[in-house]
This record gives C-alpha cells, structure tokens and sequence, in this order.
C-alpha cells in the first residue's frame, strides 16, 4: 500500500528538522529539488541548495535548477568544480562517478563547514542529497564518496521511491515533476575514451539542438566521429520525420555521422 504523499512530506519536513541548518547538493532534478523544497519549508533560509558547475554539467540544467529553486524562495549557490583536471577522472574508468562527487564534497564539506562566506550562517550542520530508495538496485560509485564524506539521503532513509517523489513534486506544484532522468555528460561517452572539456562541450550542444528541435529525453552517445542519438521509442518517428534538421545541427557541432539508434532510449549506460 503507497503511503499518502501528504504524510511523506510530513516525514520529510519532520526528518528536516532534526538539523539546525542542512546543505543541500542540489542538482536541478526532481529528487534533490523534493529535498531542497523540504529542506526550504522546515528550515527557510538556514537550507542551501548547492549547484556544482563544471562542463559535465549542461548550462540549460544550470539555468533550469536556478529558475526552479527561485520559485520555491529557497537559496542557491553556484559552486565550481574541478573533476576533469583529476587525471583519474579524466581517464573515463567504470567508476568515474566516484571522482567527480569526491570533488563536489570535497567543495560542499568545505562549505558546510565555514558557511562559505555567509556570514548569517557559520556553516550546516549536514550535507544531503538527492538518492532516493530506488537508487539502492543501482550501481553507483558516487555513493560511495557520499558515505566518506558523511552525506546524508533522506529520501533513502525515508524509503521514498522515485514514483513517489514524482507525487511529492507535484504536491509541491514544482514544474519539473515529471522532468526525465538527467545523468551528466560525461556519461555520454565510452569508458576509455578520455573525458576532456571541449567533448563535453560539443556533446552539450548536440543535445541542445535536440531540446531546441522539441525533445524532452535524449542522450547523443560519442563515438568518436559518430553521434549515436537514442530517443524514446515513441520519439523515433518524430525523429525521422525531423531527421534532414537533426543531422543539420549535429553536424555543425563537428559530428560527421548522426545515427539514431534503433533501440531508443536507455539510462544508466
């Protein structure tokens, strides 16, 4: 039986309370803006949401998080991160996700400890993000830098589910509950091939031309001078129907060859 949405924000802003002040490694998507918009309605201004900005991470999401967290009232700040002059990022090994948010705590620890400046708070008590329980099944190595770095996951210990955060956004009236899954650019190329910032930029404005042309689920796969494009299945014959304007724009990005795959869209690859 599903619990009501109303009693787990309830939960969640009960759960807020426990901490003065929380720090929130805010991403933009629906399951660290449910965490934020609690932490926001518990605690007001002593929740920040923090949004880690470095080239894996699309400027439109930049801009998207921003608008999203202004409407809540809840603050924000924009924090620089470095992973891809970590050589072992850079490398593209099965568990770069590790390295990248070693650095964004790395970041947000030091925050969270001194206030970053703020000088109406001396620092958070804690810093969350946005797991939630069907992230458990899943193989992620960033995890693993959250647990070393003491972060917490509400929504886990919660046992709130991916279905019901979506019943948690709309509760909330955020506008991007039914936002798809956005897994960072880096992810777009194959393990090996090293990440270097100009790909993730070419990869950035391929995907832009996608949302500009009216898509809302994508991924452009590199493959060295190939855009794999995977879209939903229901996408595909917009797609064909669109495909003479989709070739057009990726190829100005430097693609020679635009692809689309066959199999549609999948996540986590």
């Amino acid at each position: 039986m599903t619990v009501a949405s109303g009693t787990l924000l309830s939960q969640l802003e009960a759960w807020m309370a426990q901490f003065p002040s929380v720090l929130v490694a805010y991403s933009g998507g629906v399951d660290s803006a449910v965490v934020l918009a609690a932490a926001h309605r518990q605690l007001g201004d002593k929740a920040l949401g923090c949004i880690g900005v470095s080239p894996s991470y699309p400027e439109r999401e930049m801009r998207d998080a921003v608008s999203v967290a202004q409407k809540l009232g809840a603050r924000t700040r924009l924090v620089p991160t470095e992973e891809h002059l970590n050589p072992q990022y850079a490398a593209n090994p099965d568990n770069r996700c590790y390295y990248c948010k070693t650095e964004l705590f790395d970041r947000l620890a030091a925050i969270a400890k001194n206030g970053g400046g703020d000088v109406a708070v001396g620092g958070y008590a804690v810093v969350l993000d946005g797991n939630n329980a069907d992230d458990l099944a899943d193989v992620r190595p960033g995890r693993s830098a959250a647990q070393e770095h003491g972060v917490r996951s509400p929504l886990v210990e919660l046992g709130i589910t991916k279905a019901q955060v979506r019943e948690l956004a709309r509760e909330l009236g955020l506008s991007i509950a039914e936002k798809p899954a956005m897994a960072c650019l880096s992810s777009r190329v194959p393990h090996g091939t090293p990440i270097v910032p100009g790909l993730l930029k070419k990869i950035e404005q391929a995907e832009d031309a996608l949302a500009k042309l009216g898509f809302r689920q994508y991924r452009v796969r590199h493959h060295g001078e190939i855009a794999r494009i995977e879209l939903p299945a229901a996408d595909l014959p917009k797609a064909l129907a669109q495909r003479q304007e989709i070739v057009a724009a990726v190829r100005v990005v430097g693609y020679r060859f635009v692809t689309l795959d066959l199999t549609g869209f999948r996540s986590g690859e």
